[in-house]
């Protein structure tokens, strides 16, 4: 393997583990021994276990499209239903993980309780990306909205109810915690364009 290879076997190695294991509970030697790469090499690019959480939080941010849209929004066009296509991919991830799975970065951000603030940055980062991108289909449909419908808070509502979703799940084992918060978000965006559309025949 040449030097890229080697300290992106690193970076996805420790990403997968963190997701696995939660980060305070994985070591480097964990690293190591997963990723069959020598201590030294990891070493020559990560000098510490929070430089290595570093670059997994870069990989998450500059990855977004390629690891997390693309993969959900293929073949949906419908910039609302691009939003539940999103959602049903976190709800796959959950059913066959028998309600295991966590959002890597809502797990990070409730694991590590006083981030480093380069971490911090780099979770907001990711966080905001993820509003972003769900901001940016409101915006697509902003005709079936109400005019003054705030599309980046909805945004981050949609994150929110997502997250806690994933959490309550988790934490009762039980899929229908995540179905049900995801349907009533579905009435909720369904009234918005219902409203907008009773106004525009006002």
């Amino acid at each position: 393997m040449n030097a890229a290879d080697t300290r992106h076997r690193i970076l996805m190695t420790a990403m997968e583990l963190f997701w696995e294991k939660g980060y305070l509970s994985t070591s480097v030697s964990d690293i190591l021994s997963r990723s069959q790469v020598h201590s030294g090499s990891l070493y020559h690019f990560f000098p510490g276990k929070q430089d290595v959480l570093v670059g997994v939080l870069e990989l998450y941010r500059d990855g977004i499209d390629e690891m997390l849209l693309a993969p959900n929004w293929e073949g949906v066009d419908d910039p609302i239903e691009r939003i539940f296509a999103l959602l049903a991919g976190y709800r796959t991830h959950l059913i066959v993980t028998d309600c295991t799975y966590g959002c890597p970065i809502g797990s990070l951000a409730l694991e590590i309780h006083e981030p480093d603030p380069v971490v911090r940055d780099l979770m907001a980062a990711n966080f905001t990306n993820w509003s972003t991108a769900i901001a940016g289909c409101f915006d697509a449909a902003a005709g079936r909205l109400p005019k003054d419908a705030d599309r980046k808070a909805l945004g981050e509502f949609v994150l929110t109810v997502m997250e806690g979703a994933v959490m309550q799940a988790r934490t009762y084992r039980d899929i229908g915690y995540f179905d049900r918060n995801i349907a009533v978000l579905r009435d909720y965006i369904t009234s918005l364009m219902a409203t907008a559309k009773d106004d525009s025949f006002a």
